[in-house]
């Protein structure tokens, strides 16, 4: 499913970031986006919070969904 591959592609970029933040003091989307506070880093920071919501989703699926086949 497209927005699963967004979402998790979202979360991956945000556990990247707090794994520089962790390790090396260092917030990449704040630096390229203008700060925490910026406009656009709100934006992304935002998008990643609600990409980490619907990945949770993905553990309560009943059925696994390959490339579009599905299996039952």
């Amino acid at each position: 499913m497209v927005v699963d591959k967004i979402a998790l592609a979202l979360t991956i970029v945000g556990a990247l970031n707090w794994g520089s933040i962790g390790l090396f003091g260092f917030d990449f989307v704040a630096f390229l986006f203008g700060g925490q506070l910026g406009t656009i880093s709100r934006v992304i920071y935002t998008l990643v919070g609600l990409a980490g919501l619907w990945c949770i989703t993905m553990f309560f699926r009943d059925e696994a969904v390959v490339e579009g086949h599905d299996h039952a």
